[in-house]
């Protein structure tokens, strides 16, 4: 199979969908892979490592598009990438589509087979996919909050740590998935006051035991969600529905009543973002003010480490990724039901019930597509 992966063209978007040890696993498999020029300068990986490798450069991202069997990507396309998709080619990538209806729509019109990094999902819930992003972004969020915080950034001029005889900041973290736990966990590390707030029981059991009572656990509702909220210094959204929009938690009137220069981190906002208040944010760009708190909702968080992103994700995709290589889409898919719940688009239909109701279009069973009864 021929590979592509192309120079993403997201706005600050450094990453790059491979390495160049992703690279020499599919040569030595027999098959060829496409980089295009400059494509992991931002994850400073220069071409002659690719090269090197055994990957072929080539001048622009057109050539990759229409040479490669299958194109690896991080982000979804934006516009001008959809005149370059086509019938029979795969494309692997996170992609969001609940929350991105041109990119839907022009994969359906191209006949492209979709498979999302993010809805590949093993038989006991857990998306090993997105687990190295969401690690990533949880990570990142107290690090960010803390930076936000700052009075000349625009925040309530608290130190997230406090200091001795002053109390330190108080985070409160909505979701107790991967990223959510993550926040949590680094931010009782730099020693803020942390409370994780989730609907399932069981997970905050986990949390308590292994953190023993250093983060509050609260189970979620909506009075326990306000009254938390109000009294924050930071809030970190990191809500998942997989395949699925976020669902709002936060409303306005709720992010009015905060104390003024709180910020807010919304994780969550590829998905369309829990905070009613949210909109898309960039590196170049993050943050906004509105009724008074900081909103930092930036829709590829770990794309500010892209370097440690990179490899995080070429360690978690390429088994995957070498599998449709191997195989073939048909019988990839058919041998691995997790691989198979990734596919979102196939052959002009929207496969992924969560993404095709939440854009009120028809969903068409991936069995059927395949099978040519649709």
């Amino acid at each position: 199979m021929r590979v592509g992966v192309p120079r993403e063209v997201m706005e600050s978007e450094f990453r790059v969908a491979i390495t160049p040890a992703g690279v020499r696993e599919f040569v030595e498999h027999g098959h060829s892979v496409l980089v295009e020029k400059s494509a992991g300068h931002g994850s400073s990986i220069p071409d002659e490592a690719y090269e090197k490798a055994g990957a072929t450069i080539e001048p622009d991202g057109p050539s990759v598009w229409k040479a490669a069997d299958m194109i690896l990507k991080v982000k979804e396309p934006l516009a001008q990438e959809f005149p370059l998709m086509r019938a029979g080619q795969i494309l692997f990538t996170y992609l969001h589509l609940a929350a991105h209806k041109d990119v839907t729509e022009a994969l359906m019109a191209a006949g492209t087979t979709a498979i999302a990094y993010e809805t590949v999902e093993l038989p006991d819930g857990r998306l090993p996919l997105l687990a190295p992003m969401s690690e990533i972004a949880g990570r990142m969020a107290p690090h960010v909050a803390a930076h936000f915080l700052e009075r000349p950034q625009g925040g309530r001029g608290v130190l997230l740590s406090g200091v001795s005889g002053v109390h330190p900041a108080r985070v409160v973290v909505l979701g107790a998935g991967f990223a959510g736990m993550n926040a949590a966990w680094i931010a009782q590390g730099m020693e803020a006051e942390v409370v994780l707030i989730d609907k399932k029981v069981e997970r905050l059991r986990y949390v308590d035991h292994i953190h023993k009572g250093r983060i509050l656990t609260l189970a979620s509702s909506v009075l326990t969600i306000e009254e938390q909220v109000v009294n924050a210094d930071v809030v970190v959204g990191a809500v998942l529905v997989a395949g699925a929009k976020a669902p709002v938690l936060v409303r306005e009137e709720t992010v009015a009543a905060m104390r003024p220069g709180a910020v807010l981190v919304d994780i969550s906002i590829d998905q369309g973002g829990c905070f009613e208040t949210s909109r898309v944010t960039t590196h170049t760009s993050p943050t906004y003010v509105t009724d008074k708190v900081v909103h930092y909702c930036v829709g590829n968080m770990p794309g500010g480490v892209p370097h440690t992103s990179t490899y995080a994700l070429t360690n978690a995709t390429m088994p995957y990724a070498l599998v449709l290589a191997r195989k073939g889409l048909t019988e990839a898919l058919a041998q691995d039901q997790s691989l198979a719940r990734g596919v979102n688009v196939h052959e002009g239909n929207v496969t992924n019930q969560p993404v095709a109701e939440a854009l009120g279009l028809p969903h068409v069973s991936l069995t059927k597509t395949l099978r040519g009864t649709a």
